[in-house]
């Protein structure tokens, strides 16, 4: 196994760049220009993939030898997708449809070795269960924290755990964005040493 390698990271994110920092590898960024569409009918964890599959293809592309993470993650609520709101009202109306129910978030991972070609992909699936809020909680938690920029409308790492019963998964790394087991993994399976 190699014990370093270029690695690049297909993301403009700050939660996944912070979280990458842990496994202590040196990593660029590089913005994928992905068009993140919709795709009618698409099942959500088929979208998540399909977008993680694509970022570390397009952040790729004209790389010399490297190997490139995508991730992408997909919020549903009863089969509804969940998007980042943009604005106050619509974290609002996220939150509150929240409220005592169970939301899934399926996070997707790929580490593209542009070198071979080879993708090696992992898909994560978090259940996070929201207590009954009150409206006055979710303007007070907006306030504080302007999740607009978060799927879910909400951040997990800071105040937003406050507005959770409980969280299902393998990875607690997986909800904020990047799940840094499963990269560990990947990364190993495509010959970087991790640690």
């Amino acid at each position: 196994m190699k014990t370093s390698r270029r690695v690049v990271l297909g993301s403009t994110s700050r939660y996944r760049a912070e979280l990458l920092e842990r496994l202590g590898l040196d990593f660029e960024l590089k913005a994928p220009g992905t068009v993140e569409t919709e795709l009618p009918g698409e099942d959500p964890a088929v979208r998540a993939m399909r977008l993680a599959t694509a970022k570390a293809a397009d952040a790729g592309a004209d790389l010399g030898d490297a190997l490139v993470i995508g991730s992408d993650q997909v919020a549903e609520l009863h089969g509804a997708l969940l998007e980042k709101p943009g604005t106050v009202e619509r974290a609002f109306a996220q939150l509150s449809g929240c409220s005592g129910q169970a939301v899934n978030f399926h996070t997707a991972l790929c580490v593209f070795d542009t070198n071979s070609g080879a993708r090696y992909t992992h898909l994560d699936l978090t259940r996070v269960y929201f207590r009954q809020l009150q409206p006055e909680e979710i303007s007070r938690y907006i306030e504080r924290e302007q999740p607009l920029d978060c799927a879910g409308s909400f951040k997990c790492e800071g105040l937003g755990i406050g507005l959770f019963e409980r969280i299902e998964n393998s990875d607690p790394t997986a909800l904020i964005g990047l799940p840094l087991i499963a990269l560990a993994q990947l990364l190993r399976a495509a010959g970087l040493s991790v640690p």
